[in-house]
């Protein structure tokens, strides 16, 4: 997977639904690494719904050594998740 944004409309979803697809997107992202074995630079935009989503998808970010944002918005929380050199490494060592 190149670098760039992957947008995931998990609206209506119940977890953990919204959790495995941005793990699954985490997993491909990772099968992007190069040959020095570091993973592609990766932001995820979920849009949830669920009230168990921010629990869930932090759980799942945590696990994959990436970042989690959220962002209001009134339709549905987005949820920024980010790996790589987009990352903001001081809040993940």
């Amino acid at each position: 997977m190149a670098s760039g944004v992957v947008r995931i409309d998990a609206r209506g979803m119940q977890c953990p639904w919204p959790a495995m697809r941005l793990a699954r997107t985490l997993r491909q992202a990772g099968e992007g690494s190069g040959s020095d074995g570091m993973s592609a630079s990766v932001r995820i935009e979920v849009r949830a719904d669920d009230p168990r989503a921010p629990a869930e998808l932090a759980a799942v970010a945590a696990a994959a050594g990436a970042d989690m944002a959220i962002i209001s918005d009134p339709v549905a929380p987005i949820f920024v998740v980010t790996r790589g050199s987009d990352s903001n490494n001081v809040f993940t060592e």
